[in-house]
């Protein structure tokens, strides 16, 4: 049984480089079992199941929207790995820990494949876990300097701040035009409309959208994902999952024939280099670095 903190110790540099590895290694996100989505309770339940030969293991997540009003998280969780020959359980996670680790990483990898190596001006929309564990990792891989916060609690904004400005980070309070003069931007919440216009992003700007997996929700609206084309985990995944995509396809079908994904890049398959990194989370990257969090405590 590991708990949250135990989860967390990996940090970001070892769990980018698991993830790095399982791809180069071979794994095809392509071939994933689709994540199922219940609604139960006070929001729905997610069961996310992913295998290799040695490996197996599934993710069960609650996602309660209303859940901060009653100052409780709004993901709760659990991860059984299990080997997968004998499907005998090896370790219960943390999912909600888990996940927290496992999205920034995920996006760190995208940005460390696209971004110019001298990207230090970061903008982040969102204020919650995911907001701070993308600043922590995207640290992880570019000298990022300055950070300037999107929220939309004026209090809560100015918190982050100063929790930014307590791991010795020149943080500011901004707006949605900061976009306009930033290197990385990071899109961390539960947005279902774009958070900024498009056509403001500079040339090399790279922006991260981690905020929704459904095709009705958006971060990013069509202009940055015309302008920048989008890398992205899965291109079966995007196509029914990702609304920031779907929903561009929608206005413009050839944008589904340029998606590349992280295995593309990885591999160094194609010389594309896209600017906008859409992911909705996958149980691969749950599995892989589950297994690196109990390789690393074991």
């Amino acid at each position: 049984m590991l708990d949250a903190e135990q989860v967390a110790s990996l940090g970001f540099p070892q769990a980018i480089a698991a993830l790095r590895a399982a791809l180069v290694a071979g794994l095809d996100p392509e071939t994933e079992p689709a994540r199922v989505s219940f609604r139960l309770g006070g929001g729905e339940i997610l069961v996310m199941p992913s295998g290799t030969r040695d490996l197996a293991g599934v993710k069960l997540v609650g996602v309660a929207p209303r859940n901060p009003a009653r100052g409780l998280p709004r993901i709760h969780g659990m991860y059984v790995l299990f080997d997968a020959p004998s499907l005998v359980p090896r370790a219960i996670l943390d999912g909600a820990a888990l996940t927290a680790l496992r999205t920034p990483a995920v996006s760190a990898l995208g940005v460390d494949l696209v971004a110019p190596p001298g990207a230090s001006r970061l903008v982040v929309f969102g204020t919650g876990p995911q907001a701070l564990g993308h600043v922590r990792a995207l640290c992880a891989v570019r000298p990022v300097e300055t950070v300037r916060v999107v929220g939309r609690d004026p209090a809560r904004t100015a918190n982050f701040v100063d929790r930014l400005g307590r791991d010795g980070l020149r943080a500011s309070v901004a707006d949605a035009g900061a976009v306009a003069e930033a290197d990385l931007v990071a899109c961390c919440t539960t947005a279902r409309e774009p958070l900024f216009p498009g056509h403001l992003l500079g040339p090399e700007a790279v922006v991260v959208a981690v905020g929704s997996h459904e095709p009705d929700a958006r971060e990013v609206d069509f202009e940055t994902v015309r302008r920048c084309g989008t890398l992205v985990e899965s291109r079966a995944v995007a196509l029914r999952e990702a609304g920031d995509i779907v929903q561009a396809i929608a206005a413009d079908p050839s944008i589904a024939d340029r998606l590349t994904t992280f295995a593309d890049l990885v591999r160094d398959a194609v010389p594309a280099r896209p600017r906008l990194i859409k992911t909705v989370g996958m149980g691969w990257e749950d599995l892989v670095v589950a297994a690196a969090v109990v390789d690393a405590v074991a």
